[in-house]
């Protein structure tokens, strides 16, 4: 069974004002000062990450080691050696740039904001793709949209891909990304609250790593979604239709509200564990550089280079 979209409509949440409840239609008016945001996190924690150099096949030094026995000859470094009583290699930067490609759901329940929450789910979610963009170009890698346009290592990714989602109307109502096979070299970043039915997910997840592609699943969640933190009366209203629910004691409610909470969550990680994806719980009273500096550490360990 699907987790409800539920909002519940307190004396706390009417106090909601539309810039915390816009959501897709609005989103190209609040996208340059989200690509602002985004190119500042990324900035702050790019100081906090080494980037992804590392040796390999590639055309750029990266460093003089020890030569070692048993290594072919021709690897020494006679120039360096020269210089000194002992042998010594020159290892060249890994340069293998892949393609990544990162979705963000900006389907009606992204645009949920309550009171407890520093930004609604699709600012929170456009922050951190557009960062992360930032942030993998500077490493040398090539990122676009999922579904939209190719991939680019330009220093501008951030605005042109905020370009991109501003021109694409016809997925701003997507739940979820189309299930094509991605080349096995690819990585995909899913940026959602998750809420759609857990078998849908997997079947997203499936699709997209049929051919080996790897993975990371962003779950991004307002605070009252995991807590479910009210007591007394309560009417849930339906963030994508016109569903309401009476409550008549929300706070004897909340155990069954956690407990389906708890089993999409643990259905979800069961889907990115069996192909080898990683599953990440972002909350929006947290700092988006806490979710930034621990996706890009996952997405370069998923490259095998340093986190």
């Amino acid at each position: 069974m699907a987790v409800p979209r539920v909002r519940v409509l307190d004396d706390t949440e009417r106090r909601i004002g539309p810039e915390r409840t816009s959501g897709a239609l609005d989103l190209a008016r609040r996208l340059p000062r989200l690509a602002m945001e985004a190119r500042r996190i990324a900035t702050a924690v790019a100081h906090g990450i080494h980037g992804r150099r590392r040796p390999g096949a590639g055309e750029s030094f990266w460093q003089f080691r020890p030569f070692m026995p048993g290594e072919p000859a021709h690897r020494i470094d006679w120039r360096r050696s020269g210089r000194d009583e002992h042998l010594f290699v020159r290892e060249r930067e890994w340069e293998a740039a892949h393609s990544i490609r990162i979705w963000i759901d900006r389907s009606p329940s992204m645009a949920f904001a309550s009171s407890l929450a520093a930004a609604p789910k699709l600012d929170r979610a456009v922050v951190l793709g557009l960062a992360l963009a930032d942030l993998l170009v500077r490493g040398g890698e090539r990122v676009g949209l999922l579904g939209s346009g190719p991939t680019m290592a330009s220093r501008t990714v951030v605005e042109r891909l905020a370009e991109a989602l501003a021109m694409d109307a016809a997925g701003a109502a997507a739940e979820l990304p189309e299930a094509l096979p991605l080349p096995a070299l690819s990585e995909a970043v899913l940026l959602t609250d998750g809420l759609s039915p857990a078998a849908e997910i997997a079947a997203a997840v499936e699709g997209l790593a049929a051919r080996g592609a790897r993975g990371h699943l962003v779950r991004i969640v307002d605070p009252v979604e995991e807590t479910f933190p009210f007591e007394g009366q309560a009417e849930l209203l339906g963030t994508e239709g016109s569903a309401r629910m009476e409550v008549g004691d929300a706070g004897a409610f909340r155990a069954a509200y956690r407990m389906r909470m708890e089993a999409h969550g643990a259905a979800l990680a069961d889907a990115c564990r069996r192909r080898g994806w990683s599953l990440l719980v972002h909350r929006t009273d947290r700092p988006a550089s806490e979710a930034l500096l621990a996706l890009a550490s996952r997405v370069a360990r998923a490259r095998g280079g340093p986190a």
